[in-house]
C-alpha cells in the first residue's frame, strides 16, 4: 500500500496543496468527530502558526531554487521529512505546546517543561502536532474508559470501546484526523486499539525508540510505539524516532534501517496457544487465513508451542504493578500534581479542551481540609487517580512489601526468564511468530469496565512480547460479520525490526 505521508509530503512540495490547508483539514477533522472523544486537547493556533512558518520557508526555497529536484531535497532536508504533517501524541507524552494529563484528574492542569524526545525528532522533520489524544488514565487500562475525561468510543462502531490504553491515538487515524499517531505500549497498549479500530500499530524493540519525557506506567516494558494506516509510513516513522538518546540509558544503539524488496522464503511459527479456547470463533478464523497467505507467498507456517504463557498475564499484573507503584509515587500533590484543597480552573472553562459528560474532571474542585502532610499525600492521591490507578498501585505495593517481595514479584521475574528463554529457543528456529491481537473484536462500551480480571484477559495474546521486550506489530486481517476490525499480530526476535516490517509491508500489499 501507498504511503501516505509521502503523498501529503508530495502535494506540499510541488504546491498543490500547503501545510496550513493540511492543518486546517485535520483540525476541522478533528472537530468533526468530537463525539468520539479522541483527542483532550486540540491546538488551532499553534498549529496553525507553526504551518504558516513552514509554509514561509518553502516559499522562500522555491524563490532560491528553480531546479525542480534540487528544490525538492531542499525542503526534505531544511524544512524536514515530514513537512507540514499534521500528527496527535498521547497525553501522556510530554509537550510544551499543551497540557500534559495522562489523562488523570492530578495532572489535569499541569504544563510541561519540555518536550519528550520523540516530540522534539516529529517536529524537527517538519511535523506539527494538533491535539493530545485521550488514554486509560496513566495507561492503566485496557479500553480507554479508564480516563478522568470520559472514555473514547470505536471509530467503526461508536457503542463499544476504542481499546486501550493508545485508544484516542487509533481512533484518530481510524477517522482520518490525523496520517499518524504516538502512542506508547506497555503489554498491549498500541497493538490492542489498532487492532479494534482497523490500523496498523508498532511496538517496537524495547530500547529501539527513547522514552525520555514520556509520563512512566512500567519501565521494563513502555515502549514508544506510532499508530499508521500503511506499514510504508511506519517505517517512515521509525527511522526517524529510532537512535540513541542521552537521556534515556535503556537505548540501543541505532540498528533500524528500511528493507527494500520481498522478504526471503521465511520460517513462521503460528503460536498454538493463542488460538485455543476462549477464542472468538471469527478471530481464530481470520487469523489461520492469515497464516495460510503466508503459505500463498512462499513462507513455510507451522504451529509452535508457547507453553509458558499461560503464566504470562500473572507475571505481566505483578511486575508492571510493582513498576507502576514505585513510578506513582511522585504524584503526592507536592512533588507533582494537583493538591487537594487548592482549587484549579475546571477543564470545562478552558478553550480547545474536550471533556465529556460523564468525565469525572467536571466536579466541583475539592475543599476538603488537609492539615497535615499525611492528609494531603492521602487525599491528593485518593482524589487524583482513578480506581484502576488504585487498585495497581496497591497491588504493586504489596508485592514488593516485606515477606511479600520473595514470593511474588521475584517468582514472577524469574519465570519472565523463563518466558524469554522459551522465545529465544522458538527463534532459533523461526524468524517470526504469529497470532491474534486480542481474543474478540472491539466489545460492547461499560461490558468489562466493572470487571477487571476479563479487562486484563483482552491482553493475554500481547503481553508475552511485552515481557520479552521483543518488536511486534498489529496488522488489519479482516472484519467479522458485524463489520468490527480483527487484527493479526507478528512477533520477532530483538532488533528484527526491520525486517518485521518488511514482511508486514509485504503481507499488507497482499
Amino acid at each position: 500500500m501507498n504511503s501516505e505521508i509521502l503523498e501529503i509530503r508530495s502535494r506540499i512540495v510541488s504546491g498543490e496543496t500547503t501545510a496550513r490547508a493540511e492543518i486546517e483539514k485535520a483540525l476541522a477533522a478533528a472537530k468533526e468527530h468530537e463525539d468520539l472523544h479522541a483527542l483532550l486537547e486540540i491546538l488551532p493556533e499553534y498549529a496553525l502558526n507553526r504551518a504558516d512558518k513552514i509554509d514561509a520557508q518553502i516559499t522562500e526555497l522555491r524563490k532560491k531554487i528553480t531546479n525542480p529536484d534540487q528544490f525538492k531535497e531542499a525542503v526534505v532536508t531544511e524544512v524536514g521529512r515530514l513537512v507540514g504533517m499534521p500528527y496527535v501524541a498521547k497525553d501522556n507524552f510530554m509537550t510544551k505546546q499543551s497540557h500534559t494529563t495522562a489523562a488523570s484528574k492530578i495532572l489535569e492542569n499541569f504544563e510541561s517543561p519540555l518536550d519528550a524526545t520523540a516530540i522534539e525528532k516529529l517536529n524537527n522533520e517538519g511535523a506539527i502536532l494538533i491535539g493530545k489524544a485521550n488514554l486509560d488514565a496513566f495507561a492503566n487500562g485496557g479500553s480507554t474508559e479508564n480516563s478522568a475525561f470520559g472514555a473514547t468510543r470505536n471509530a467503526v462502531d461508536s457503542s463499544r470501546v476504542a481499546g486501550g490504553t493508545s485508544g484516542g491515538s487509533a481512533v484518530a487515524i481510524a477517522k482520518n484526523i490525523v496520517p499518524f499517531a504516538l502512542g506508547s505500549d506497555t503489554g498491549a497498549s498500541v497493538r490492542q486499539p489498532a487492532s479494534f479500530n482497523g490500523v496498523v500499530g508498532y511496538k517496537p524493540t524495547y530500547g529501539m525508540i527513547s522514552r525520555y519525557g514520556v509520563v512512566e506506567f512500567s519501565s521494563s516494558t513502555d515502549v514508544v510505539g506510532p499508530l499508521t494506516h500503511t506499514v510504508a509510513d511506519m517505517e517512515i516513522l521509525c527511522e526517524i524516532l529510532a537512535g540513541r538518546d542521552g537521556r534515556d540509558s535503556t537505548l540501543h544503539e541505532n540498528y533500524f534501517e528500511v528493507e527494500g524488496g520481498k522478504p526471503d522464503k521465511l520460517k513462521v511459527g503460528l503460536i498454538r496457544d493463542l488460538i485455543g479456547e476462549g477464542i472468538d470463533p471469527e478471530v481464530r478464523q481470520n487469523t489461520l487465513g492469515f497464516a495460510e497467505k503466508l503459505r500463498t507467498q512462499g513462507h513455510t507456517v507451522t504451529e509452535v508451542d508457547l507453553s509458558m504463557n499461560k503464566y504470562a498475564l500473572a507475571i505481566y499484573y505483578i511486575v508492571t504493578a510493582a513498576e507502576l507503584s514505585s513510578n506513582l509515587a511522585c504524584f503526592d500533590g507536592i512533588r507533582y500534581g494537583r493538591r487537594a484543597g487548592v482549587p484549579d480552573e475546571p477543564i470545562a472553562n478552558q478553550p480547545n479542551r474536550f471533556a465529556t459528560p460523564d468525565s469525572q474532571v467536571l466536579t466541583e474542585t475539592s475543599t476538603s481540609d488537609a492539615k497535615t502532610l499525611d492528609d494531603i499525600y492521602g487525599k491528593s492521591r485518593n482524589e487524583g487517580f482513578m480506581s484502576e490507578n488504585k487498585r495497581r498501585i496497591m497491588i504493586g505495593t504489596f508485592v514488593l512489601s516485606s515477606g511479600y517481595f520473595d514470593a511474588y514479584y521475584l517468582q514472577a521475574q524469574k519465570a519472565r526468564t523463563l518466558l524469554i528463554r522459551e522465545f529465544d529457543k522458538l527463534f532459533a528456529d523461526y524468524d517470526f511468530l504469529i497470532g491474534p491481537v486480542a481474543p474478540t473484536p472491539a466489545y460492547k462500551l461499560g461490558e468489562n469496565i466493572n470487571d477487571s480480571l476479563k479487562m486484563y484477559l483482552s491482553d493475554i495474546m500481547t503481553v508475552p512480547a511485552s515481557l520479552a521486550g521483543l518488536p511486534a506489530i498489529s496488522l488489519p486481517n479482516g472484519s467479522n460479520k458485524e463489520g468490527l476490525p480483527i487484527g493479526v499480530q507478528i512477533i520477532g526476535p530483538m532488533k528484527s525490526d526491520a525486517k518485521l516490517l518488511n514482511l508486514a509491508k509485504s503481507m499488507e500489499t497482499e
